[in-house]
């Protein structure tokens, strides 16, 4: 389905980009590409995003049970994470797990984003919800976003950061990008005054222009 070592240059690659745009911290974050029906690529535990090398990251199969590492690394242990998001929805084929500042603020806050405030966010997104909190690296977190898979392509995670998928990884990326701009701009909005938030005329004609587009991906108008 994909060429491996491409595949691995590439996680680098995001990798570097979710840490030098401040998605992450220290060895925060994690990253993974499905490339066969039972094989996905992940990053390794322990390793910041901007400093990973081809060969630190793991294979893993759908049972979470690690296929290859260069004998240094092992797997995130946040893997079952994804693993959910892969079995749930056989159109994704990547998955990016960060802390951007103001996502996760409102994470934090228990404030979903779901005011429709510009054009982009509403065609890219629509609306992105909160799962309730899971302890990481434990099965709490995939049973939280297990009810909101089917309708949305991103989610924040109550107190703790966002979650970002898509068919491809440069897709779930810029997913994670749309979902911190969306939220720098209701938090600048907020403190400016009262928003005013596209009406349900306009809205709607968003999501027809999104449908009209034929955008992969789930959404909340579809």
């Amino acid at each position: 389905m994909f060429n491996e070592d491409e595949v691995r240059k590439q996680i680098c690659d995001i990798g570097k980009r979710i840490y030098s745009n401040g998605f992450v911290a220290a060895n925060d974050g994690n990253i993974s590409v499905r490339i066969s029906d039972d094989e996905i690529l992940c990053t390794p535990t322990g390793v910041s995003k901007g400093y990973m090398t081809p060969d630190m990251i793991c294979k893993v199969n759908m049972a979470g049970e690690t296929l290859k590492t260069n004998g240094a690394n092992r797997p995130s242990s946040e893997v079952k994470m994804h693993l959910k998001v892969y079995k749930d929805r056989k159109d994704v084929n990547a998955v990016v797990h960060a802390h951007p500042p103001f996502g996760t603020a409102y994470a934090v806050m228990d404030k979903p984003l779901d005011r429709p405030l510009i054009p982009e966010s509403v065609i890219l997104l629509g609306s992105i919800p909160i799962a309730r909190y899971g302890t990481p690296s434990t099965d709490e977190i995939p049973d939280a976003i297990s009810k909101y898979l089917q309708d949305y392509d991103a989610i924040l995670l109550q107190n703790h950061g966002a979650l970002t998928y898509g068919t491809e990884l440069e897709e779930a990326y810029h997913k994670m990008e749309s979902l911190e701009f969306y939220a720098k701009i209701t938090f600048i909005c907020d403190v400016l005054g009262e928003p005013k938030a596209l009406d349900e005329e306009q809205v709607k004609r968003l999501y027809e222009i999104r449908k009209q587009m034929n955008l992969p991906g789930r959404h909340p108008a579809i």
